[in-house]
């Protein structure tokens, strides 16, 4: 998107279009000119500008009229106005609506130079930020039409705009996580912290130092003090995942917490206050884990406030024809290993296919046959790779 620098003069005036045109291609710019702002759009719809130099005074559509439209449609695009000394005011209000800066005409080639090399570095930028965004919420969407995932998108849409905890249920590999930052991802928290803690895989004598902090010196490695997650998601959401995997005494502090909203450390006294919204998820049946005394009951029901079932792969089968093409898709973005075809009778047999590793053991598989198969992926790739 970025690799050759793209400018469009937009200027009714000749003499200066052609000027700015040389002076700009001298110094290794691609450049176009328009004579008026429905040629500058039209331009601007068929190939992407990292900098557009536009007119202010231009008969028909003017320069605040050229803006508006480009915010819309190439808002990643650096907007600069040229005005007349008379018209500072209005390049003012120009840059309040959303254009890059201004240039007081006739303009100085320095002056020009440094204002588009800035451009150019915030069309990037921004472009980049776009990216990362992208990375970050990559298959944070959830794929699939059938009724038990359709049902799970009803849920995080009424719930999601709400402090409301949430427990998220469901077998090992469905895609609890998924919920977890979805939600997050439509909450009020969306721009404060998300922090995710595996309960599972934190020893249990590590498990309050994590959850809570520690204070220097509080036990043999405690070399300085410590923030645990819930300080860390001061504000936003705390995703506990495999919390039936928590120990009990672990489970008492978190209760504490979501009942005064205040926490201490280990090793101190001294009470924190914290605003956190926290999601939890488990594989397990935590009624029956209360029965056994695995679990506390009054914390499940501080926790269960609201409850999101995740299906199962083979409760929503219909939808392994689109997740396939979903991975295949995902994993040639991230691998640049080319697409492959499915045939029909190869996918029939993925859909037969009983999934007790749920979603994630369907991408491990669809993954392994973007190595291993055929460029068109057929029943033997399946008998050979799968079975």
């Amino acid at each position: 998107m970025f690799n050759v620098t793209k400018i469009l003069i937009v200027d009714d005036e000749r003499p200066i279009r052609n000027s700015l045109k040389g002076m700009l291609e001298d110094e290794g710019y691609s450049v176009d000119a328009a004579p008026d702002g429905m040629t500058a759009l039209k331009m601007v719809a068929e190939q992407y500008y990292q900098v557009v130099l536009c007119d202010i005074k231009m008969p028909g559509m003017d320069g605040i009229e050229v803006l508006t439209a480009l915010r819309e449609k190439s808002p990643d695009t650096a907007v600069v106005i040229m005005t007349g000394h008379g018209d500072i005011d209005t390049a003012v209000e120009c840059i309040k609506k959303g254009a890059y800066d201004f240039l007081v005409k006739p303009p100085d080639l320095n002056r020009i130079l440094i204002t588009i090399r800035n451009g150019i570095a915030q069309a990037k930028l921004v472009g980049e930020t776009k990216i990362l965004k992208k990375k970050v919420y990559h298959g944070v969407d959830m794929v699939g039409e059938s009724a038990g995932i359709q049902a799970v998108r009803d849920m995080i849409d009424k719930v999601a705009p709400t402090d409301a905890r949430v427990l998220i249920t469901g077998e090992n590999g469905t895609g609890k996580e998924l919920v977890a930052r979805s939600l997050y991802r439509l909450s009020k928290r969306s721009n404060m912290p998300y922090i995710e803690v595996n309960c599972a895989a934190i020893p249990s004598e590590l498990i309050e130092s994590e959850l809570f902090g520690h204070e220097k010196g509080s036990f043999t490695s405690a070399v300085k003090q410590h923030k645990g997650k819930f300080e860390q998601a001061d504000g936003g959401t705390l995703f506990l995942d495999e919390i039936g995997d928590m120990s009990l005494a672990a489970q008492a502090k978190v209760l504490r917490v979501l009942q005064e909203k205040k926490l201490s450390r280990v090793g101190s006294d001294k009470d924190i206050e914290v605003n956190v919204r926290v999601l939890a998820a488990t594989n397990k049946d935590l009624k029956a884990e209360i029965a056994k005394g695995n679990f506390r009951e009054d914390l499940y029901h501080r926790l269960s406030v609201i409850v999101i079932p995740v299906p199962s792969l083979d409760a929503r089968k219909s939808d392994i024809p689109q997740l396939v093409d979903y991975f295949i898709e995902q994993i040639s973005q991230d691998t640049g290993m080319p697409r492959k075809t499915v045939s029909p009778q190869a996918m029939q047999l993925l859909v037969d296919k009983s999934w007790t590793g749920n979603i994630r053991e369907l991408r491990n598989i669809v993954e392994r046959l973007m190595i291993l198969g055929a460029s068109h992926i057929t029943e033997d790739d399946i008998q050979k790779y799968v079975f």
